[in-house]
Protein backbone atom coordinates (compact mmCIF):
# COMPACT_ATOMS: atom_id res chain seq x y z
CA UNK A 1 0.00 0.00 0.00
CA UNK A 2 1.28 3.46 -0.92
CA UNK A 3 0.79 6.04 1.83
CA UNK A 4 3.86 8.28 1.67
CA UNK A 5 5.07 10.17 -1.40
CA UNK A 6 8.38 11.98 -1.82
CA UNK A 7 8.35 14.99 -4.14
CA UNK A 8 11.40 16.49 -5.84
CA UNK A 9 10.58 19.35 -6.03
CA UNK A 10 7.45 21.28 -4.95
CA UNK A 11 7.58 24.05 -7.54
CA UNK A 12 4.59 25.22 -9.59
CA UNK A 13 3.67 21.77 -10.91
CA UNK A 14 5.13 19.76 -8.04
CA UNK A 15 3.32 21.51 -5.21
CA UNK A 16 -0.01 21.34 -7.06
CA UNK A 17 0.39 17.59 -7.65
CA UNK A 18 1.29 17.25 -3.98
CA UNK A 19 -1.85 19.12 -2.97
CA UNK A 20 -3.98 16.66 -4.96
CA UNK A 21 -2.31 13.71 -3.22
CA UNK A 22 -2.65 15.28 0.23
CA UNK A 23 -6.31 16.09 -0.40
CA UNK A 24 -6.79 12.43 -1.30
CA UNK A 25 -5.37 11.02 1.90
CA UNK A 26 -1.62 10.66 1.30
CA UNK A 27 1.34 12.16 3.11
CA UNK A 28 3.86 14.07 0.99
CA UNK A 29 7.49 14.69 1.95
CA UNK A 30 10.30 16.67 0.38
CA UNK A 31 13.82 17.89 1.09
CA UNK A 32 14.12 21.65 0.64
CA UNK A 33 17.88 21.90 1.07
CA UNK A 34 19.21 24.45 -1.45
CA UNK A 35 15.70 25.24 -2.68
CA UNK A 36 14.41 28.78 -3.22
CA UNK A 37 12.25 30.74 -0.80
CA UNK A 38 9.40 30.54 -3.32
CA UNK A 39 9.58 26.74 -3.36
CA UNK A 40 9.64 26.67 0.44
CA UNK A 41 6.52 28.84 0.57
CA UNK A 42 4.70 26.66 -1.96
CA UNK A 43 5.55 23.53 0.03
CA UNK A 44 4.36 25.06 3.29
CA UNK A 45 1.19 26.36 1.65
CA UNK A 46 -0.08 22.87 0.78
CA UNK A 47 1.22 21.01 3.84
CA UNK A 48 4.26 19.16 2.48
CA UNK A 49 6.56 17.87 5.23
CA UNK A 50 10.17 19.03 4.87
CA UNK A 51 12.87 16.49 5.76
CA UNK A 52 16.47 17.37 6.46
CA UNK A 53 18.15 15.20 3.82
CA UNK A 54 17.63 13.01 0.78
CA UNK A 55 18.61 10.04 2.94
CA UNK A 56 15.59 10.77 5.14
CA UNK A 57 13.43 11.22 2.05
CA UNK A 58 14.20 7.83 0.50
CA UNK A 59 13.75 6.11 3.87
CA UNK A 60 10.38 7.72 4.63
CA UNK A 61 8.66 7.61 1.22
CA UNK A 62 7.09 4.68 -0.62
CA UNK A 63 7.88 6.28 -3.97
CA UNK A 64 9.45 9.50 -5.22
CA UNK A 65 8.08 11.76 -7.95
CA UNK A 66 10.69 13.90 -9.68
CA UNK A 67 9.03 17.03 -11.11
CA UNK A 68 11.63 19.64 -12.02
CA UNK A 69 12.89 21.87 -14.78
CA UNK A 70 14.61 19.60 -17.33
CA UNK A 71 18.14 20.83 -16.70
CA UNK A 72 17.93 19.74 -13.04
CA UNK A 73 16.58 16.25 -13.69
CA UNK A 74 19.95 14.48 -13.93
CA UNK A 75 21.45 16.15 -10.86
CA UNK A 76 18.36 15.44 -8.76
CA UNK A 77 18.39 11.78 -9.77
CA UNK A 78 22.08 11.57 -8.90
CA UNK A 79 21.42 12.95 -5.41
CA UNK A 80 18.61 10.47 -4.86
CA UNK A 81 20.64 7.55 -6.24
CA UNK A 82 23.46 8.31 -3.80
CA UNK A 83 20.95 8.27 -0.93
CA UNK A 84 19.45 4.99 -2.14
CA UNK A 85 22.91 3.44 -2.25
CA UNK A 86 23.82 4.73 1.23
CA UNK A 87 20.58 3.67 2.89
CA UNK A 88 19.76 0.58 0.80
CA UNK A 89 16.21 1.93 0.55
CA UNK A 90 13.83 -0.11 -1.61
CA UNK A 91 12.06 2.72 -3.36
CA UNK A 92 10.49 3.50 -6.73
CA UNK A 93 11.75 6.65 -8.44
CA UNK A 94 9.31 8.07 -10.99
CA UNK A 95 10.86 10.64 -13.32
CA UNK A 96 8.06 12.94 -14.53
CA UNK A 97 10.29 15.53 -16.19
CA UNK A 98 10.13 16.92 -19.72
CA UNK A 99 13.26 15.18 -20.98
CA UNK A 100 14.21 13.12 -24.01
CA UNK A 101 13.88 9.32 -24.03
CA UNK A 102 17.66 8.95 -24.04
CA UNK A 103 18.02 11.30 -21.07
CA UNK A 104 15.40 9.38 -19.10
CA UNK A 105 17.12 6.08 -19.90
CA UNK A 106 20.38 7.53 -18.55
CA UNK A 107 18.61 8.59 -15.35
CA UNK A 108 16.90 5.23 -15.05
CA UNK A 109 20.18 3.37 -15.29
CA UNK A 110 21.65 5.58 -12.57
CA UNK A 111 18.76 4.86 -10.21
CA UNK A 112 18.74 1.12 -10.91
CA UNK A 113 22.53 0.84 -10.53
CA UNK A 114 22.13 2.28 -7.03
CA UNK A 115 19.58 -0.41 -6.12
CA UNK A 116 16.37 1.55 -6.68
CA UNK A 117 13.46 0.88 -9.00
CA UNK A 118 12.66 3.24 -11.85
CA UNK A 119 9.71 4.35 -13.90
CA UNK A 120 9.44 6.78 -16.81
CA UNK A 121 6.56 9.28 -16.67
CA UNK A 122 5.50 12.55 -18.23
CA UNK A 123 2.88 15.17 -17.46
CA UNK A 124 0.60 16.61 -20.12
CA UNK A 125 -1.61 19.49 -19.11
CA UNK A 126 -1.38 22.34 -16.60
CA UNK A 127 -0.84 21.98 -12.85
CA UNK A 128 -3.87 19.89 -11.79
CA UNK A 129 -6.07 22.52 -10.21
CA UNK A 130 -9.16 21.12 -11.99
CA UNK A 131 -10.29 17.50 -12.31
CA UNK A 132 -9.52 16.04 -15.73
CA UNK A 133 -7.07 18.74 -16.76
CA UNK A 134 -3.82 16.83 -16.33
CA UNK A 135 -2.62 13.38 -17.36
CA UNK A 136 0.41 11.37 -16.29
CA UNK A 137 1.68 9.00 -18.97
CA UNK A 138 3.95 6.26 -17.70
CA UNK A 139 6.06 3.37 -18.99
CA UNK A 140 8.43 0.83 -17.53
CA UNK A 141 8.40 -2.34 -15.44
CA UNK A 142 6.73 -0.88 -12.33
CA UNK A 143 3.62 0.79 -13.72
CA UNK A 144 1.15 -1.04 -11.46
CA UNK A 145 2.62 0.48 -8.31
CA UNK A 146 2.51 4.02 -9.70
CA UNK A 147 -0.97 3.51 -11.16
CA UNK A 148 -2.31 3.00 -7.64
CA UNK A 149 -2.20 6.78 -7.37
CA UNK A 150 -5.22 6.79 -9.68
CA UNK A 151 -7.09 6.09 -6.43
CA UNK A 152 -5.68 9.29 -4.94
CA UNK A 153 -6.65 11.95 -7.45
CA UNK A 154 -4.19 11.50 -10.32
CA UNK A 155 -4.97 10.40 -13.89
CA UNK A 156 -2.20 7.92 -14.76
CA UNK A 157 -2.16 6.21 -18.15
CA UNK A 158 0.30 3.34 -18.79
CA UNK A 159 1.92 3.03 -22.21
CA UNK A 160 3.84 -0.21 -21.80
CA UNK A 161 6.92 -1.74 -20.21
CA UNK A 162 9.57 0.16 -22.20
CA UNK A 163 11.32 3.05 -20.47
CA UNK A 164 11.28 6.05 -22.80
CA UNK A 165 7.75 5.80 -24.17
CA UNK A 166 6.27 8.21 -21.63
CA UNK A 167 8.99 10.76 -22.29
CA UNK A 168 8.57 10.33 -26.04
CA UNK A 169 4.88 11.25 -26.03
CA UNK A 170 5.65 14.35 -23.94
CA UNK A 171 8.40 15.46 -26.32
CA UNK A 172 6.16 15.14 -29.37
CA UNK A 173 3.20 16.80 -27.66
CA UNK A 174 5.13 19.74 -26.21
CA UNK A 175 6.88 20.22 -29.53
CA UNK A 176 3.47 21.27 -30.82
CA UNK A 177 2.05 23.19 -27.87
CA UNK A 178 5.11 25.04 -26.61
CA UNK A 179 6.77 25.17 -30.01
CA UNK A 180 3.66 26.87 -31.36
CA UNK A 181 3.71 29.29 -28.42
CA UNK A 182 7.28 30.26 -29.30
CA UNK A 183 6.34 30.77 -32.95
CA UNK A 184 3.35 32.95 -32.01
CA UNK A 185 5.48 35.10 -29.70
CA UNK A 186 8.11 35.53 -32.40
CA UNK A 187 5.78 36.38 -35.26
CA UNK A 188 3.75 38.87 -33.21
CA UNK A 189 6.94 40.58 -32.03
CA UNK A 190 8.15 40.75 -35.62
CA UNK A 191 4.80 42.23 -36.68
CA UNK A 192 5.13 44.91 -34.00
CA UNK A 193 8.64 45.84 -35.14
CA UNK A 194 7.46 45.89 -38.78
CA UNK A 195 4.47 48.13 -37.91
CA UNK A 196 1.80 45.63 -38.98
CA UNK A 197 0.73 44.26 -35.59
CA UNK A 198 -2.82 45.66 -35.66
CA UNK A 199 -3.33 44.60 -39.27
CA UNK A 200 -2.09 41.09 -38.54
CA UNK A 201 -4.37 40.80 -35.52
CA UNK A 202 -7.33 41.92 -37.64
CA UNK A 203 -6.54 39.18 -40.15
CA UNK A 204 -6.18 36.58 -37.38
CA UNK A 205 -9.59 37.58 -36.02
CA UNK A 206 -11.08 36.85 -39.47
CA UNK A 207 -9.21 33.72 -40.54
CA UNK A 208 -7.62 32.28 -37.34
CA UNK A 209 -9.98 33.21 -34.48
CA UNK A 210 -9.36 30.08 -32.40
CA UNK A 211 -5.59 30.34 -32.65
CA UNK A 212 -5.65 34.08 -31.95
CA UNK A 213 -7.75 33.54 -28.82
CA UNK A 214 -5.17 31.02 -27.70
CA UNK A 215 -2.49 33.69 -28.16
CA UNK A 216 -4.50 36.17 -26.10
CA UNK A 217 -5.01 33.64 -23.33
CA UNK A 218 -1.53 32.13 -23.26
CA UNK A 219 1.09 34.70 -24.14
CA UNK A 220 0.60 37.01 -21.12
CA UNK A 221 1.83 34.20 -18.82
CA UNK A 222 4.68 33.12 -21.09
CA UNK A 223 7.42 35.32 -19.57
CA UNK A 224 6.86 33.68 -16.16
CA UNK A 225 7.57 30.27 -17.74
CA UNK A 226 10.11 31.09 -20.46
CA UNK A 227 13.25 30.25 -18.48
CA UNK A 228 11.84 26.85 -17.48
CA UNK A 229 10.72 26.08 -21.02
CA UNK A 230 14.10 26.78 -22.62
CA UNK A 231 15.61 23.50 -21.47
CA UNK A 232 12.48 21.60 -22.48
CA UNK A 233 12.81 22.85 -26.06
CA UNK A 234 16.42 21.70 -26.09
CA UNK A 235 15.36 18.24 -24.89
CA UNK A 236 12.76 18.05 -27.67
CA UNK A 237 15.37 19.12 -30.21
CA UNK A 238 17.63 16.32 -28.96
CA UNK A 239 14.75 13.83 -29.22
CA UNK A 240 14.13 14.74 -32.85
CA UNK A 241 17.85 14.67 -33.70
CA UNK A 242 18.15 11.22 -32.12
CA UNK A 243 15.61 9.82 -34.61
CA UNK A 244 17.22 11.54 -37.60
CA UNK A 245 15.05 14.67 -37.83
CA UNK A 246 16.22 18.27 -37.71
CA UNK A 247 16.57 19.77 -34.23
CA UNK A 248 16.63 23.30 -35.61
CA UNK A 249 12.92 24.16 -35.26
CA UNK A 250 12.89 23.49 -31.53
CA UNK A 251 16.34 25.00 -31.00
CA UNK A 252 14.81 28.14 -32.48
CA UNK A 253 11.98 27.89 -29.96
CA UNK A 254 14.59 27.57 -27.20
CA UNK A 255 16.23 30.76 -28.48
CA UNK A 256 12.92 32.63 -28.31
CA UNK A 257 12.24 31.47 -24.75
CA UNK A 258 15.82 32.33 -23.77
CA UNK A 259 15.32 35.85 -25.17
CA UNK A 260 12.02 36.30 -23.31
CA UNK A 261 13.55 34.88 -20.14
CA UNK A 262 16.17 37.64 -20.13
CA UNK A 263 13.57 40.44 -20.05
CA UNK A 264 12.15 42.11 -16.95
CA UNK A 265 8.82 40.45 -17.71
CA UNK A 266 10.39 37.14 -16.70
CA UNK A 267 10.77 38.36 -13.11
CA UNK A 268 7.10 37.55 -12.59
CA UNK A 269 6.18 34.10 -11.27
CA UNK A 270 3.01 32.08 -11.95
CA UNK A 271 1.66 33.29 -8.59
CA UNK A 272 1.74 36.88 -9.96
CA UNK A 273 -0.96 36.17 -12.54
CA UNK A 274 -3.04 39.17 -11.43
CA UNK A 275 -0.12 41.39 -12.44
CA UNK A 276 0.51 39.86 -15.87
CA UNK A 277 0.43 42.41 -18.71
CA UNK A 278 -1.99 41.77 -21.55
CA UNK A 279 -0.96 40.45 -24.96
CA UNK A 280 -0.35 43.86 -26.50
CA UNK A 281 1.80 44.97 -23.57
CA UNK A 282 3.88 41.79 -23.70
CA UNK A 283 4.55 42.15 -27.42
CA UNK A 284 5.33 45.88 -27.12
CA UNK A 285 7.91 45.18 -24.40
CA UNK A 286 9.49 42.34 -26.36
CA UNK A 287 9.75 44.55 -29.44
CA UNK A 288 11.48 47.26 -27.38
CA UNK A 289 14.06 44.70 -26.24
CA UNK A 290 15.17 44.49 -29.88
CA UNK A 291 15.98 48.21 -30.14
Amino acid sequence: MIRKIGIVSPGDMGHTVSQVLINNGLEVFTCLAERSQRTRQLAEKVGITNLSSYDDLVQNADLILSILVPDRAIDAAHQVSESIERTQAQILYVDCNAISPNTVKQIGQNIMDSGGNFLDASIIGPPPRKDGSTRFYTSGPNVDQFCRLNQHGLDIRPLGSQIGLASAIKMCYAGLTKGLTALCAELLTAAEVLNVFDDLVAEFEISQPVLYQRMRNGLPSLPSKAKRWTGEMEEIATTFADVGLTPDILLGAADIFRFIGRTELANLSPEDKDDFPDLEQVITRLAKELD
